[in-house]
């Protein structure tokens, strides 16, 4: 009998161990970012991601509520476009022409923009792409630009750096020797900064 009182006792168990919330949390987060890169949102099931993971279904909407919540987060997690505002509005145009032309691609970013061309495809989903794209990124960008018609202005910079971004990742760079993207690069440049400057 004394043997059930001793700690040391084989026939003790240890307390389960805590589950690690916040790393189950981001696992779950990066399996979604994962599914919804490589699928449309009508095709990615919440117990994809929970089988990616090995949790229970019913974990990931504990931790982030319905698919919308959790695609909002996924979308969250990418990048925001908030560094297109980092540093002098005077260099904004050269700043942003070099890192779209000449900068290694970012992972992050460019998963988010998968999961929006991905997102053509459905309703609900181009509906929070909408949501967040505008509350996330063009309602503070067309702040920051301000003046006479701020958010025309913010778009329009926006479909620029966008059509750039897309095109040199369509066609695995520009195709162009370094001379030609330099002078790309100040044309690009040349047309961000006069959108910004109004």
């Amino acid at each position: 009998m004394g043997l059930f009182r001793r700690p040391n006792s084989l026939f003790c168990h240890a307390a389960p161990r805590p589950r690690n919330a916040e790393a189950t949390r981001a696992a779950i987060l990066n399996a979604a970012l994962e599914r919804f890169t490589r699928d449309s949102y009508d095709d990615v099931g919440m117990r994809d991601i929970a089988r990616d993971v090995g949790v229970d279904a019913a974990l990931v909407s504990r931790y982030f509520g319905s698919k919308e919540d959790l695609f909002t987060s996924v979308m969250d997690s990418c990048s925001n476009g908030s560094e297109l505002m980092d540093g002098p509005r005077a260099e904004f145009g050269r700043r942003v022409a070099r890192a779209v032309i000449f900068e290694p691609k970012k992972e992050n970013k460019l998963k988010g923009l998968l999961i929006m061309l991905r997102s053509v495809g459905s309703a609900k989903a181009m509906e929070l792409v909408q949501r967040t794209g505008t509350e996330r990124f063009f309602n503070p960008f067309a702040e920051w630009v301000g003046g006479e018609d701020a958010m025309v202005r913010a778009r329009l910079a926006a479909a620029t750096i966008m059509g750039m971004a897309v095109s040199r990742e369509i066609t695995g760079g520009f195709g162009l020797t370094p001379a030609e993207c330099e002078r790309l690069a100040d044309r690009m440049a040349t047309s961000l900064q006069a959108i910004i400057d109004g």
